[in-house]
C-alpha cells in the first residue's frame, strides 16, 4: 500500500461508553482482508502523520504491540486506526479489531480521530467543518445551534469553527491546505474575509447597476463583465459626464456673459476682420449659428427651470 498514512497512537483510547454505540473486539475481523483499505470518508479527511509521529508509532507497536484495536463499522469500513493498521502490517503484528455498533459512524470517526490527533486548532476546526458540511444533516438547526453541537462533539471551540465555516464558504480552495497545515486557519480566514467583502460589494454594485446602468447590469448577467468591472465602468462614465458638464459650463460662462455685455454698446460696429483671431472668422453664417445656439440654450433653461 506504499507509505502508510498513520494515526498517532495515544495512551488512552476513547471509551466506547462515551459514544452512542457499543464495540465488540475480535482478534481478527471477517471483513479485514476484503475491506481494510476502505476508509470512512471522514476518517480519510485527516492528514497523514509526520515522519516523527510515524517513527514513534512504529517503535511503540514494535515494542508493545497494538494497544488500541482498529475500529470498523459493521460493514468493515474503517472508522479509526488506519495508520495503526498499516504499521501492524508493515512490522508483522497481528491487528485486533473492534466493531462500532452505534448509529452515527461518521460522528464517531470524526470525534475519535479529532480528539486523538496532534492537530492545530485550525486543522481540527477545518476538518470538523468539512465533515459537518459533507456528512451531517442539521440544516433544520439554526447556525449557532449547529456550531455549538459540533463543538460539543469534537471539543473544538465555536470561535475556531466560525472561522473555518467562513473559509469553507468564501475560500473553499484553502480548506485542504488548512487541513494539511500548509496554510494556517487565521491566514485562510483573512483571505475568506476579503472574498466575502468583495462578494457583498458585488451584490450591492449589481443592485445599484440595475437601477443606474441597466445595460451594464445586463453585461454582468451574461458574464461579459464582473459586477466590480461593471461598477468601475459606471463610475468612469459618471466621471466623464461630470468632466463634460464642467467643460461646457466653463465655456458658456466665458462666452454668453461676454456676448450679453455687448448688447446696446455698438461693439459689433467696431468689428474689424484684420484683427480677428487666426482661424476664427465671424461671418453671417457664424452669427446665424450663434443665434440658433442661443435660442436652443434659452429653451433648455426653460425646460430645466433655471433662472
Amino acid at each position: 500500500m506504499g507509505k502508510p498514512g498513520i494515526l498517532q497512537t495515544i495512551n488512552t483510547y476513547p471509551n466506547p461508553a462515551k459514544g452512542r454505540g457499543t464495540h465488540t473486539v475480535h482478534s481478527a475481523h471477517p471483513h479485514h482482508k476484503e475491506h481494510f483499505l476502505k476508509v470512512h470518508p471522514i476518517a480519510a479527511m485527516f492528514p497523514p502523520l509526520t515522519d516523527e509521529e510515524l517513527r514513534n508509532l512504529t517503535e511503540s507497536i514494535n515494542v508493545h504491540g497494538l494497544r488500541h484495536p482498529i475500529v470498523l463499522d459493521p460493514d468493515g469500513v474503517l472508522l479509526d486506526g488506519r495508520h495503526r493498521l498499516a504499521v501492524c502490517e508493515a512490522v508483522g503484528v497481528e491487528p485486533r479489531f473492534t466493531t462500532y455498533e452505534g448509529d452515527d459512524a461518521g460522528g464517531y470517526a470524526l470525534s475519535a480521530n479529532i480528539r486523538q490527533r496532534n492537530l492545530t486548532t485550525g486543522q481540527a476546526a477545518m476538518i470538523a467543518t468539512k465533515a459537518h458540511a459533507r456528512h451531517e444533516t442539521n440544516e433544520h438547526l439554526p447556525a449557532e445551534v449547529a456550531t455549538r453541537f459540533l463543538s460539543e462533539k469534537t471539543g473544538v471551540t465555536t470561535d475556531r469553527l466560525d472561522l473555518a465555516h467562513i473559509v469553507m464558504r468564501h475560500a473553499p480552495t484553502l480548506v485542504d491546505p488548512v487541513i494539511t497545515r500548509a496554510v494556517s486557519l487565521d491566514d485562510a480566514y483573512k483571505v475568506a474575509r476579503d472574498n466575502k467583502a468583495r462578494a457583498q460589494a458585488s451584490r450591492e454594485y449589481l443592485a445599484r447597476l440595475r437601477t443606474e446602468a441597466p445595460d451594464l447590469a445586463d453585461q454582468v448577467s451574461t458574464g461579459e463583465l464582473t459586477a466590480i468591472q461593471a461598477w468601475q465602468k459606471h463610475t468612469a462614465r459618471i466621471k466623464e459626464q461630470e468632466r463634460q458638464r464642467r467643460v461646457a459650463t466653463h465655456l458658456l460662462c466665458d462666452v454668453v456673459p461676454a456676448l450679453a455685455q455687448t448688447r446696446g454698446t455698438r461693439t459689433f460696429a467696431k468689428y474689424d476682420p484684420q484683427f480677428q483671431a487666426p482661424g476664427r472668422p465671424i461671418t453671417r453664417k457664424t452669427i446665424a449659428h450663434a443665434m440658433t445656439a442661443l435660442t436652443e440654450m434659452a429653451a433648455t433653461w426653460r425646460e430645466r427651470d433655471l433662472p
